[in-house]
């Protein structure tokens, strides 16, 4: 029993790492339509960097820069959709999709918020910013998160969502600029991206144990969909 339940974590270990995978390639092929070389493609060369540090083989990232750039004969077209609704409890979140079937991603979308609420454009993301996300870490012990949004040029900062990191947070248009700025400033950035930040976060501790179970529940589920790149949510911590 022991064996069988050791191969199902590394199958589901390895489910989720392609599932990884397949949503960076979505995200290097989307910004490799500006060029092939992350030397002159500000927008490749931070998904590059992230595909990187979390060991996408080179063959897979190569491949997929390549059939963004048009360089394969292949044709690669994704739409680009957001989704907004609500989990349950009302907890507000925003889904971003990349997809290569409109028809499809919303009617999986729909089956999916059937434990939620889908709603329409605009429903939900007043209470959103839209804003330039950075998660780095500090490269020596000691390093001022404050300070180094200061000369960066970041708007403000709040903790990462691994222990130790940082989340730098910027205007969109100044995402690659403050990127480039941190490293100078003692911190190595380790993702970077536009997204969407909740202004009135649903605090956890109002729902009890069951109820946010049955969150987690639906947001997980809505992250599985191989169509979903990023999912932000409502709720605090």
């Amino acid at each position: 029993m022991g064996a069988q339940w050791k191969a199902k974590g590394k199958d589901l270990a390895a489910n989720a790492r392609g599932r990884v995978f397949g949503k960076l390639s979505k995200d290097i092929m989307i910004a490799a339509r500006s060029g092939a070389d992350p030397a002159s493609n500000a927008r490749l060369r931070l998904v590059v960097e992230q595909a990187r540090k979390l060991s996408m083989p080179k063959e897979t990232l190569d491949r997929a820069i390549k059939k963004g750039a048009g360089l394969t004969g292949e044709t690669v077209h994704f739409d680009h959709v957001i989704y907004e609704g609500f989990a349950p409890h009302q907890v507000p979140l925003m889904v971003e999709c990349l997809t290569d079937n409109v028809n499809r991603t919303a009617s999986e979308m729909r089956v999916l918020f059937r434990k939620g609420q889908l709603g329409s454009a605009g429903s939900v993301a007043w209470d959103f910013d839209h804003m330039g996300m950075i998660e780095a870490e500090p490269l020596a012990a000691g390093a001022d998160p404050e300070l180094a949004a200061i000369e960066a040029g970041a708007q403000d900062f709040e903790p990462g969502h691994d222990e130790g990191t940082t989340l730098f947070l910027t205007d969109p248009a100044d995402l690659d600029l403050v990127s480039r700025a941190l490293p100078a400033q003692g911190f190595t950035v380790l993702t970077a991206k536009l997204g969407y930040k909740p202004k009135n976060p649903v605090n956890p501790a109002s729902l009890s144990d069951g109820d946010l179970h049955e969150v987690e529940a639906f947001l997980a589920a809505i992250d599985a969909n191989d169509d979903v790149q990023n999912v932000y949510v409502g709720l605090a911590g």
